[in-house]
């Protein structure tokens, strides 16, 4: 019993590689094959290879390259002409070159025209163009047109008329502070859209298109923010004016009945 374990134990590495026979059986069958097959048969498979690729895949290619340069040449000559593009280029930077020294100009005119210290500081702030004061803005406007005299010194009517006058003038003054902050932003973004106009690239006419129509629709919105402002100074004029046609009519009933008792009187 032990000589036929030995036995086996010798067998073990045996064994092992005669489940890789197969695979050597298969290799040396592919190698005779090759040996068989010789130069002249493997040349004639690469030229088979070779012609297949220039006749076949290489007309297609060939076409495709064709339909590419079409569609390019297209592009070019038709729905972008690079000439006209370029010249429309020039054109845009002529004209940019031609009014920015006015525009320039225009920007920079000193339109302050106060004098005196309470007035300047009042002018400065409402053209400052800064949203962000206009919580600050209360101080300076009673430095210069005053507060509502106290109850014994005026009727209720009429400082409720000066209080509204007053509510009136500074919501205008606000609202205008807004638009000329608002104005300098849309000049900043027209200043940009000019500028991506003369340097932008074919086909994104309609991004900048898009952009130019949205900066319009904000500016509309702020006209009509100012014409709203308008419009309520001017009712609120309107109120006043009637306000002091009403008190003139009540002054004069009260004369009216003041001299009908002097004159009753014996």
């Amino acid at each position: 019993m032990k000589r036929f374990t030995d036995f086996l134990n010798r067998l073990r590495p045996i064994r092992k590689h005669l489940q890789f026979l197969p695979v050597y059986i298969l290799m040396l069958s592919l190698l005779a094959g090759t040996a068989r097959a010789g130069v002249a048969d493997i040349i004639s498979f690469l030229q088979t290879i070779s012609s297949t690729l220039q006749n076949g895949i290489g007309d297609v290619l060939t076409k495709i390259n064709t339909i590419k340069s079409t569609v390019d040449n297209f592009h070019q000559q038709v729905i972008y002409p690079i000439n006209v593009i370029n010249q429309e280029k020039k054109f845009v930077l002529s004209t940019k070159n031609q009014y920015l020294g006015m525009f320039l100009q225009i920007r920079a005119l000193p339109l302050n025209s106060a004098t005196l210290v309470n007035p300047a500081q009042l002018e400065a702030a409402f053209r400052s163009a800064n949203a962000s004061t206009v919580g600050q803005f209360q101080p300076t406007y009673n430095r210069v047109y005053a507060q509502i005299p106290p109850a014994n010194l005026a009727s209720p009517q009429q400082r409720d008329m000066m209080d509204m006058d007053d509510a009136s003038a500074m919501a205008s003054l606000k609202i205008s502070m807004v638009a000329d902050q608002a104005s300098g932003r849309l000049l900043t973004l027209a200043d940009t859209l000019e500028t991506q106009t003369g340097n932008s690239a074919p086909g994104s006419a309609p991004m900048l298109a898009v952009q130019a129509q949205i900066a319009n629709l904000e500016n509309q919105a702020y006209l009509a923010k100012m014409l709203a402002a308008d419009l309520r100074t001017e009712a609120t004029k309107l109120a006043h004016g009637n306000a002091i046609l009403k008190q003139s009519a009540e002054n004069a009933r009260n004369l009216r009945l003041q001299m009908q008792q002097v004159v009753s009187q014996p």
